[in-house]
């Protein structure tokens, strides 16, 4: 399995897929047991009041999990996801995203994310999400 793209039918993927023109193309990388990326919300990405919409940081943060188990060779689907908001993310922020996994018993996953402010490590949404994993 190639896993430095995503799989060839992912390739639209609104959050990592290279060839998604209206996508965030964001790159995904193994550190150890976390997956890792960052994201800078632009214009696009506005909620109200200059913040980053609520739906994309829980985009990135349900993409930074899938992607821990993507990049561990694990195909799955998310099955149920709850995010916190901490604090608002203004537009141009730079986030630092993390997944990491729970627990896996049998076809569930049970993975985390969080999203940290680059410039100080203040956390600003983190959540929980549970995978169906898909049999080969």
């Amino acid at each position: 399995m190639n896993q430095d793209r995503p799989r060839e039918d992912a390739n639209r993927c609104f959050v990592c897929g290279p060839d998604n023109p209206e996508g965030l193309r964001l790159p995904f990388r193994m550190d150890g047991e976390v997956c890792r990326a960052e994201f800078t919300p632009g214009p696009n990405h506005c909620g109200y009041d200059n913040q980053t919409h609520g739906g994309i940081l829980f985009s990135v943060l349900d993409d930074v999990m899938a992607n821990w188990l993507f990049l561990s060779g694990v195909r799955a689907h998310t099955a149920k996801g709850e995010i916190r908001y901490r604090q608002p993310v203004a537009m141009g922020t730079t986030l630092r995203l993390e997944g990491r996994l729970i627990t896996r018993k049998r076809r569930l996953a049970v993975m985390s994310a969080r999203a940290l402010r680059a410039e100080d490590d203040q956390l600003v949404a983190e959540a929980e999400a549970s995978f169906m994993i898909v049999p080969d």
